[in-house]
């Protein structure tokens, strides 16, 4: 079922609706806090813990004292202002962590069949905490049919991966990628985005760009010489900087040493030997 045909200011609010299904929520603005994670650039975004099934736990850590109330409401943004519903959480505890605060909390009942599915509406400020107010209307503008995950396989020359959304892809072994990048060899390309430099790697071997890209969501280097002393030297959490994208396929009947001159080449055209990881 979809509303978005409809104004959005007919639509029902969010949080009639969840009270309407049986959610347990309190609408009181002194006791829900809306949180609308969005990505900072840094780290994990909250889109990719969902799809990876711990979201939960991606928003329990909190720089903050944020959750200072009863309950959670929590959205994701996907974007034109458009918000998915990923559930309502009760506020059980919080102690002190590194850098922050841990939060433990607890997911109410009778809306399994709703998070992930369920879009609203809401222009945000600067502010990604809110209190839930009468003013505050989060229309919904679409009821999905089946619950949001992991985009399909776009095609070679499309494909752009957080190293989280890899190690979902591989992790969960998603069919629509799954089959393309097992059944071609090819030259391959992993950016840092922090430095902007890049690394430029072939797949050779059998199984393929997804053989090599499942060492990489492993691993984060791959077995890398470059990128095994980079994240030495910062960290194995500095992986989440990386992208993956490829620059070039070839059949897998192709021979080693054709990718290998085709890898050359694109090291030669990026400057990554010079400028790179390579």
């Amino acid at each position: 079922m979809s509303t978005k045909n409809g104004s959005k200011n007919k639509m029902i609010g969010l949080v009639r609706f969840l009270e309407a299904s049986g959610v347990g929520i309190i609408s009181e603005a002194e006791q829900i806090k809306i949180h609308l994670a969005c990505y900072a650039g840094v780290g994990v975004s909250p889109i990719d813990a969902f799809y990876g099934g711990w979201f939960q736990e991606w928003q329990n850590y909190q720089s903050r004292k944020n959750f200072e109330y009863a309950q959670v409401l929590s959205l994701i943004d996907i974007g034109n202002q458009e918000w998915l519903f990923v559930g309502v959480y009760k506020v059980l505890s919080r102690k002190k962590a590194p850098d922050g605060f841990l939060y433990t909390t607890r997911l109410l009942p009778n809306q399994q069949e709703l998070i992930g599915r369920v879009v609203v509406h809401h222009v945000r400020t600067r502010n990604s905490y809110i209190l839930n107010k009468p003013t505050i209307q989060l229309p919904i503008v679409e009821i999905r049919q089946e619950k949001m995950t992991m985009q399909a396989f776009p095609g070679y020359n499309a494909i752009v991966l957080t190293h989280s959304s890899l190690q979902n892809v591989t992790d969960q072994r998603i069919a629509s990628w799954h089959g393309p990048l097992a059944c071609v060899k090819g030259i391959y390309l992993i950016t840092d985005t922090k430095s902007g430099k890049h690394y430029v790697g072939s797949a050779t071997g059998s199984g393929g760009i997804w053989k090599r890209w499942c060492d990489y969501a492993k691993s984060g280097h791959g077995g890398n010489k470059e990128l095994r002393a980079l994240l030495k030297k910062r960290g194995a959490k500095y992986a989440e900087w990386f992208q993956y994208s490829v620059l070039e396929i070839a059949d897998t009947h192709a021979s080693r040493d054709e990718i290998l001159i085709r890898e050359s080449y694109w090291m030669e055209v990026l400057r990554t030997r010079k400028f790179g990881l390579n």
